[in-house]
């Protein structure tokens, strides 16, 4: 695993192939494709058997990769190119993802994740230990109930949070009453609700309307998305106490913050 103290030596080389990696990270099934082809070159019907992908998904995404130069054709095989394969791994570290990326399919598949920091790109594998918590029929308000305990249990609390919720507020402003250390930031639109009816004094906000919800307490993150629909996903969410993660997440809240100064 990578240290976070080498991410400067990552970040180098991300910059000089960043429109290739923002182009990748768009489509969660091209990054699969990558993934597995940087173990080892296979057929069409190989792909398909490895990640489960639709055959018309792998052959309209392997026909762009091969327009980019990133994998070629040979004798029904397809290779990642060389020079993509050592950038790959150095960079995003992709033989490592690829359990995370099955498990994670569901919140990243045609959700907005370009709005993530190419910082916090690089750092990706640090949350390998996350777990995925979705909705069902039984209870469709199951994310929300999981929030709100989150912040009903924490002794300091970090957030992005892209839209108001009563209930969050009202947990974030009993934390705050009860001297509990409490940083939020919300979308430049929503800054004036947001400080009529909030009691917290580290309330700041970031420009633009996209972002994704972020809450990191003393114990745990939680990270949500909005799909490419433009709708935030109220039915899945990636959460860990894992240190790494809390890591990972503190990171992204500093990268996104000072991006958006």
């Amino acid at each position: 695993m990578i240290n976070l103290e080498n991410n400067e030596n990552y970040l180098k080389s991300y910059d000089s192939i960043s429109e290739d990696v923002k182009y990748l990270t768009n489509s969660i099934i091209r990054l699969k494709i990558l993934a597995t082809l940087y173990k080892c070159p296979l057929n069409m019907k190989d792909i398909n058997s490895t990640t489960s992908l639709s055959y018309s998904s792998i052959s309209s995404n392997l026909h762009n990769l091969e327009l980019k130069g990133i994998v070629y054709r040979e004798h029904n095989k397809y290779f990642l190119s060389n020079s993509y394969r050592m950038e790959v791994e150095q960079v995003l570290r992709l033989s490592n993802l690829l359990d995370l990326l099955n498990d994670f399919f569901n919140i990243l598949d045609k959700h907005l994740v370009d709005v993530i920091p190419n910082q916090s790109v690089v750092e990706l594998y640090l949350i390998g230990n996350a777990r995925l918590i979705e909705s069902d029929g039984v209870d469709v308000y199951r994310i929300y109930k999981f929030i709100e305990y989150a912040l009903e249990s924490a002794d300091e609390v970090k957030c992005i949070l892209p839209f108001y919720h009563e209930t969050f507020n009202d947990k974030l402003n009993e934390l705050a009453k009860n001297n509990k250390k409490v940083e939020v930031m919300v979308p430049h639109s929503l800054f004036k609700v947001f400080d009529e009816k909030s009691e917290i004094e580290n309330l700041s906000f970031f420009s633009g309307e996209k972002a994704f919800l972020l809450i990191i307490t003393n114990e745990s993150m939680i990270l949500g998305l909005f799909k490419e629909d433009g709708y935030f996903d109220q039915n899945r969410l990636l959460t860990s106490k894992n240190s790494d993660s809390i890591k990972w997440a503190n990171n992204l809240y500093k990268n996104f913050k000072s991006k958006n100064k």
